[in-house]
């Protein structure tokens, strides 16, 4: 390791496999160079985080778990964002109380653990972001933020909530404005590709490091054998939130079922009846859940709702991809991957059977996608990954403990 200082490293997240997948394997690391690593986390991530050799803190969280109905987030942007608000006055109380007289040299955190940054700046330590998706780039608060919110501070219910947002960061002495404090962190380490990052070239690298993929082999998820006879293999796959979506299904089932040469798979989650996707063909597997890296290292296709873990599984696999997002940075998501010349972004509507099977088969067929792909795969191997994470944090824990040395010699003087 870049220091032989063993450190106190506390990371932060919620349970959302969105938020938590992304860091793993840098904890993972962390852990295997010897730093104590402890992982603020709700229940239903426990054992997930006790696999990377890092020890769970538990905290009772009011977000929706990760295999709630999707329509429990509601419809609206006050929806979308007000319970992480809600989950942060929960929460921290419960985090100060559990690392008191514990308190760590350095802290690290999920963009949403909004508890994270304040306990890092009331303990007056080091705080990075580990970002699972695109960070802001300057002009972004004129350009994406002023126009999404301004309709917000109109309303009575947004006006309560940017009130009781300031108000809490306040009363725990943030004297910082709630806008910088969410999506302007200090220091951050961006866990996607590069060439997946909108308007890269106006991103501060002072401030944000791409690091690329973290992934590690994921054999702990499991494997899957490509049947002997599949000519090509469509995975079919919504993420973990967004998948009560029967009918999206069936277009997949009537689109590739019974087609020569192909084998579906299919992801369905945990809100469709299976029997509501009618007759199943032999060649279409239907799953809950699937190991989906280890899948799409097999696979010629990928329809995916464009989330930014499994795009940037796509792209490390070279995997071509029909993008039909669900829901709040996936549109964005879906539109980089088509820019990227790798994938073709279908708007949900427009996805049935017909479209999806034309779709698949010109990408797969198209061998500037398969160019633009290996390209874009040579690109994200020289980003680093997991050691880079783990070294520039490292470097920072350094730094502060160099930085404090120094101040407690000048008081000594």
């Amino acid at each position: 390791m870049t220091t032989s200082q063993r450190a106190h490293i506390a990371m932060f997240s919620i349970a959302a496999h969105g938020h938590v997948n992304p860091s793993l394997e840098v904890i993972r690391e962390l852990v295997a160079r010897g730093h104590r690593v402890t992982y603020a986390i709700p229940h239903a991530f426990e054992q997930k985080i006790a696999e990377t050799g890092a020890e769970p803190v538990l905290y009772t969280t009011t977000l929706p778990g990760p295999d709630a109905d999707p329509e429990v987030w509601g419809d609206t942007l006050i929806d979308n964002i007000e319970p992480f608000l809600n989950d942060a006055i929960n929460a921290l109380p419960q985090l100060r109380a559990a690392y008191e007289g514990d308190e760590p040299d350095i802290v690290l955190h999920d963009i949403t653990s909004y508890p994270a940054r304040v306990l890092a700046r009331n303990w007056g330590v080091p705080e990075i972001s580990l970002s699972p998706n695109l960070v802001a780039w300057e002009g972004y608060e004129e350009e994406v933020g002023e126009p999404l919110y301004a309709p917000l501070r109109e309303t009575e219910r947004g006006q309560a909530y940017f009130a009781r947002f300031h108000a809490w960061l306040e009363t725990n002495g943030i004297t910082q404005h709630h806008d910088p404090f969410v999506g302007r962190p200090p220091r951050s380490l961006v866990l996607i590709p590069k060439v997946f990052q909108p308007n890269a070239d106006r991103v501060d690298e002072s401030v944000h490091t791409f690091v690329g993929a973290c992934q590690g082999d994921r054999a702990a998820q499991g494997e899957w054998q490509r049947p002997a006879d599949a000519e090509k293999v469509v995975l079919v796959s919504l993420g973990s939130a967004f998948t009560k979506q029967p009918g999206f299904y069936r277009a997949c089932v009537e689109a590739f079922g019974g087609l020569p040469g192909w084998h579906l798979v299919l992801q369905i989650g945990k809100h469709v009846d299976i029997a509501d996707l009618g007759d199943v063909p032999a060649n279409v597997e239907v799953h809950r859940w699937v190991p989906q890296l280890a899948i799409l290292r097999q696979a010629d296709a990928f329809i995916t709702h464009a989330g930014a873990g499994g795009s940037q599984e796509g792209l490390a696999t070279g995997t071509p991809m029909v993008a039909v997002p669900q829901a709040v940075d996936q549109f964005g998501n879906a539109d980089m991957l088509q820019g990227l010349g790798v994938a073709r972004h279908l708007p949900m509507e427009e996805a049935d059977a017909e479209t999806l099977r034309a779709a698949v088969l010109a990408l797969v067929a198209d061998p500037e996608v398969a160019r633009r792909l290996d390209e874009v795969r040579a690109g994200m191997a020289g980003e680093g990954g997991t050691k880079m994470a783990a070294d520039l944090i490292e470097e920072e824990i350094v730094r502060a403990a160099r930085d404090g040395a120094v101040k407690a010699g000048g008081a000594g003087r």
